[in-house]
């Protein structure tokens, strides 16, 4: 991530601790290691891929056979791949610009409702401004997981 934001990253172990979240092999390997106090699964298509203290899946249709309430944590392909089938999104808004060549994918604010918002503070550690946001879709027809 091109930004520094410690209170992004307070907000989102809040959120996923005790819960299980899902990435691809890229954001895997760039964490260095499973994310503690979590269900760490990595979809891959390679079927040799193995990873010590996370759990490897090689399909999109495996997500909705795994237990408790499941996050989607990135990469970009894998958030593009899910985009349609998720009913909730955690959003950290971020007011500035940054360059970088990956992205989350583009969404319609009319397929969403904004359930919560909070802004987040600026301080010396977190000097962008930003925002929290929880989204639920509108429709839930054919959503198969969060």
């Amino acid at each position: 991530m091109p930004w520094h934001l410690p209170v992004d990253l307070k907000h989102v172990k809040k959120l996923t601790e005790g819960h299980t979240i899902v990435m691809g092999r890229k954001t895997f390997e760039s964490l260095g290691r499973p994310l503690p106090n979590r269900t760490n699964v990595i979809l891959t298509k390679n079927g040799d891929y193995s990873a010590e203290g996370a759990d490897i899946i090689h399909d999109i249709d495996d997500i909705s056979r795994l237990p408790g309430k499941i996050f989607i944590f990135g990469g970009s392909g894998v958030y593009r791949q899910t985009m349609e089938l998720v009913d909730e999104m955690y959003i950290t808004r971020i007011h500035e610009t940054f360059a970088g060549d990956t992205f989350f994918p583009e969404y319609d604010m009319n397929d969403w409702e904004i359930a919560g918002r909070q802004e987040g503070t600026v301080d010396d550690r977190n000097r962008y401004p930003h925002e929290f946001l929880k989204l639920t879709r509108k429709n839930t027809s054919g959503v198969r997981f969060r």
